[in-house]
Formats: structure tokens, C-alpha cells, sequence
């Protein structure tokens, strides 16, 4: 097959790898493990791409989560992977939430899932407030909790909004976290994600917003489960983890360094929280067994080609990265098209998904590698590439 490249010329291309085997675990995993998983939209319904509620393949969108769940991984569901803010509206989302936890309470496996409750239910241009913020976040944790589902505190942009003081931080969380009737993930997502984080907890910088954040979960710590981090930064996130009280987990949402932030360094480790273990779930839940059973070269071997993937995936700007999830969720055939809320398909161009491609066949994580090839060809054949 003829592919471009990242420098803009045309290769041939032969596939190589060898296809992983989704497949249930054999043995309890040692780490908790969610995967945020994506939206499927329905592309034949009559909307707007652009603007208004999405439409949604609910019977794809659960189908892709039982894939998940089979192999024995949780689920970070409503979050940003599935586009909240960025296509996927909170109506939406509460729909989403009741449904998934419905098939969740259903499964075997009785899969562990974390629903993502923020505030974008609140009117755009609107200037909010700490009383406003309160409310919104209250309305969707009584959604998640009436569900059955564990609340994940999501990164709010209106608090950065409305120019919120380290005081207003801890006013809202203090109080979100007294109303929660059990143990939250906290959420903290850097500006690289989305921009309109920036300044998230009202510190100067990394290390002040560190000092915020650590005191608001030694005040709060019997209502913290853990805390996700997605900055980027392993060191950040080591020095971090190593200074969390007794029983508070740190879930790593770094997609650049979860393969030695997963294992560990002999006294601490993280667990995980990440978008881009629903892209290589089998090399992900695979690796998870063996490092459960004392295998780290094969923890190795399954996660090591997959880091250059994930890289690819959630290059600058990284708030697109939901571009590569359902990119492959479509070449491995969970979802018949690559058509995403608000066209968000077209965040990327066709030389990043033919890197896309490669990369992900060398890690063995093009299921069908047949179909993968069909799919592919016929998207560079729109671009313009026979």
C-alpha cells in the first residue's frame, strides 16, 4: 500500500506486525486501571456536525466499552476522551453515564467505572461565580451517584475563568467533596489539553499549585480515592505520588511515560487513568497481567512499541488526541466509519494517521489487519494518495 509520511512524501508500506489477541486477564491485575473511552457518533442521523447535540450510536458507543471491560479494564467514562466541552454536551453525557452503568452493573467482570462530573452544563459567556460552579458540579455528581457510578472532579475552565483565587479553590472543593457521598478522583489536567486550564488551582506555578492541591487532599483525604494527573511531566509526577498520604492513590493520565510510571519505583507506584488505553487495550491489559505476575520483561515488551504510538496520538496539540482513539476504533472495526461529535475527525491530517497506522500495526494493535488496510487505503485514496 502507498502511505505519506510526516515529511509529506509517498511510501510504500507492507504490513508487519503481528496482531495482539484481546482476551480476558488470567490473573487479578496489581494496579487499578481505567481506560476513558470515546464517543461513537451515529453518522447517518440528520443534525448538524458543528453545532448543537450530538448524535450518538449508543448500541457502538457500549460495544466499544464491553471490548474493554472483557479484557479486565475499568472505565473513565464522560471524560474529556469522550469530547466533553469539545462536541459532547452534558445532556449528552448524562445519557451516556445511566447507559454505561446500566451494561456495567450487567457484565461479568463487574467492571469498575469512574463518570466525570464538571460544569458544562453552564451557559457560555455568562461570568460564573462560586455559587454557580457549586451548583453545576453538584447537579452532575447527583447524576453519576444516582447511577451507581464513582465521581471523578473534572477540571473545571471556569474557575480560570473567573479568575479564581487559591481561597476559591479550596472553597469549592472543600465543599464538593463534603457532598459526595463517598471517596472522589480529583482531577488535574494540563493547559497542553486544554488551553483554557491554565493557572488551574490558582498557583504561580506547577510547584505552588502542588502545595494547594497536596493540602486540599490532606484536609479532605478520607473523601479522596486518588488524584489523576495529566501533566506530562514523570519527574513531576514521581516527586508528587511519593508525598500523597497513606491510601490516596495517584492515577497517572500521562501518555508520554505510563509504561515506568505503572511499574514503578520499587517503593511507589501509579495507577492509571488514561485515554490511550482504550487505543492499545490488548497491549495494555496484557502488560498489566504480566506485571501482576512478577513478568516485567514482558510488561516491557507488550508496552515499549505502543510508547511511540501514544506519542504520535497525543502530539502538540494534545487536546486532539481523540482524533487517534476513534482513528482506531475504526481501522479494528468497533465502529463501521471515522465520523466524530462535531467533526472533530478533521483535527488532524491524513500524514499524522497514516503515522497513526504504522506505528500502531508495529505494535500489534491492528486486530484485522486486513480490514485495517482496507480502511486506510480508501482514507489516503480521499486525500488524494493511490
Amino acid at each position: 500500500m502507498r502511505l505519506p509520511t510526516l515529511s509529506g512524501s509517498i511510501e510504500d508500506y507492507r504490513l508487519t506486525g503481528t496482531p495482539l489477541v484481546p482476551r480476558a486477564p488470567r490473573h487479578p491485575f496489581t494496579r487499578t486501571a481505567f481506560a476513558a473511552a470515546h464517543v461513537v457518533s451515529d453518522p447517518l442521523a440528520e443534525r448538524d456536525p458543528w453545532v448543537g447535540p450530538p448524535a450518538v450510536d449508543w448500541a457502538a458507543t457500549l460495544r466499544f466499552r464491553h471490548g474493554l471491560w472483557d479484557q479486565g479494564l475499568g472505565l473513565a467514562e464522560a471524560m474529556d476522551t469522550a469530547q466533553r466541552g469539545m462536541g459532547v454536551d452534558w445532556p449528552t453525557a448524562r445519557e451516556l453515564i445511566r447507559r454505561t452503568m446500566a451494561e456495567a452493573k450487567a457484565h461479568p467482570l463487574k467492571p469498575r467505572v469512574a463518570c466525570g462530573a464538571g460544569t458544562d452544563q453552564m451557559p457560555a459567556g455568562v461570568v460564573p461565580t462560586r455559587d454557580t460552579i457549586l451548583a453545576a458540579y453538584a447537579e452532575q455528581m447527583e447524576a453519576i451517584e444516582a447511577a451507581g457510578g464513582q465521581i471523578i472532579l473534572m477540571a473545571t475552565r471556569a474557575l480560570p475563568a473567573m479568575g479564581a483565587t487559591p481561597d476559591d479553590y479550596a472553597h469549592v472543593y472543600d465543599t464538593l467533596l463534603a457532598q459526595a457521598a463517598q471517596p472522589v478522583i480529583l482531577h488535574w489536567l494540563g493547559d497542553m489539553f486544554d488551553p483554557a486550564l491554565t493557572g488551574y488551582w490558582g498557583g504561580r506555578d506547577v510547584d505552588e499549585a502542588t502545595g494547594i492541591v497536596l493540602d486540599l487532599i490532606g484536609r479532605n483525604r478520607a473523601k479522596v480515592d486518588g488524584i489523576k494527573i495529566s501533566l506530562l511531566d514523570q519527574a513531576h509526577e514521581e516527586a508528587f505520588r511519593a508525598r500523597l498520604p497513606a491510601g490516596v492513590r495517584l492515577y497517572t493520565g500521562d501518555d508520554f511515560n505510563y509504561a515506568p510510571l505503572i511499574e514503578g519505583d520499587g517503593t511507589h507506584h501509579s495507577h492509571a487513568l488514561l485515554g490511550i488505553f482504550a487505543a492499545i487495550a490488548p497491549a495494555a491489559a496484557q502488560a498489566l497481567e504480566a506485571l501482576a505476575e512478577g513478568d516485567r520483561a514482558t510488561y516491557h515488551a507488550l508496552l515499549a512499541p505502543t510508547v511511540p504510538l501514544s506519542r504520535e496520538i497525543f502530539r502538540a496539540p494534545s487536546r486532539f488526541y481523540k482524533a487517534g482513539i476513534a482513528f482506531l476504533a475504526w481501522l479494528n472495526g468497533t465502529q463501521t466509519h471515522f465520523v466524530m461529535p462535531g467533526g472533530f475527525q478533521s483535527s488532524r491530517p491524513i500524514t499524522h494517521y497514516a503515522e497513526v497506522f504504522r506505528l500502531a500495526d508495529r505494535a500489534g494493535l491492528l486486530t484485522d489487519p486486513d480490514l485495517a488496510q482496507s480502511r486506510m487505503t480508501g482514507l489516503c485514496a480521499l486525500h488524494g494518495v493511490d
